[in-house]
């Protein structure tokens, strides 16, 4: 039986997905409602610790995303996959840290970026203050891909501390294999940035924040470095046929990230701990 969360006045918040959202919250052990921590009462959030015993805390990123899409692309996309995971799920969902590792964009405008260890810093205060909540699993979704490594070393320097927690670090497209994301990337290790992909998910989610007549593509190339954004790219795209992305196609994609993120977030938060009888050579 899957522990009751605490309701919450107003009305439900709408998830923008064309999944069955009741049939899928009732296998997977949600209400159909993402549930905000940023809502809750003190008390609400201890009863809520207390029932889910987990977390989702969306990490994004203020910064550049051409001259078509707003700065809070990675934050807006990853937090709106959190709300989902939540309302499909009922593991709360925290406020979205929005400020990431950004300052590779270099000289495009706007951006506003942490040092990898301030972000390792802050999810470390984050994580410490929710597991004084009585949280005991954390998951960090990620929308920026250069959070990578901060992320992974905040999930490792935690795991240590706390030997009851269990943290892991995750985008929001890592449930489904790479290569079926259609970012129409070539090169660049599926990077996607302000992309055919991206732009596509935005026209969904946030249509009146996309400026289509000003989308541009960017031809990208094989290399093995990784360079600053404004080293590869004269707008700040990294991608091609930004102009034909759709707010269908943007559907489609967003769906699939929500329903493999869930299903991957409603079994790991029931997932047994490791027992020491079951390692190798291990006697009954």
């Amino acid at each position: 039986m899957t522990p009751a969360v605490p309701e919450l006045p107003g009305q439900p918040s709408v998830v923008p997905t064309g999944l069955d959202v009741p049939a899928l919250a009732a296998e997977l052990g949600g209400t159909g409602v993402p549930v905000r921590w940023e809502e809750l009462t003190w008390q609400q959030a201890e009863t809520t610790a207390a029932a889910q015993d987990a977390v989702i805390i969306p990490v994004g990123a203020t910064e550049q995303h051409g001259p078509h899409l707003p700065l809070a692309v990675d934050t807006l996309i990853c937090e709106a996959a959190a709300l989902g995971v939540s309302a499909l799920t009922g593991v709360p969902v925290v406020p979205p840290l929005s400020f990431g590792v950004s300052a590779s964009h270099g000289d495009f405008g706007g951006t506003v970026a942490l040092r990898p260890e301030t972000l390792i810093a802050v999810v470390e205060d984050v994580i410490d203050s929710l597991y004084a909540s009585g949280v005991r699993q954390f998951i960090l979704l990620n929308g920026h891909i250069w959070n990578n490594g901060a992320l992974d070393v905040s999930a490792e320097k935690l795991r240590v501390r706390h030997r009851d927690a269990r943290v892991r670090a995750l985008g929001y497209v890592t449930m489904y294999p790479g290569p079926e994301v259609d970012g129409h990337v070539q090169y660049g290790r599926a990077l996607m940035h302000a992309n055919f992909f991206e732009t596509s998910v935005m026209l969904h989610l946030h249509p009146e924040l996309v400026r289509m007549d000003k989308a541009t593509s960017h031809v990208d190339v094989d290399s093995f470095w990784d360079y600053r954004m404004d080293q590869v790219s004269e707008t700040g795209v990294w991608g091609r046929d930004v102009a034909d992305a759709d707010a269908k196609h943007g559907e489609k994609e967003f769906d699939r990230c929500l329903l493999t993120t869930a299903r991957a977030v409603s079994a790991a938060v029931r997932e047994p701990w490791p027992d020491p009888t079951h390692r190798p050579g291990a006697t009954a």
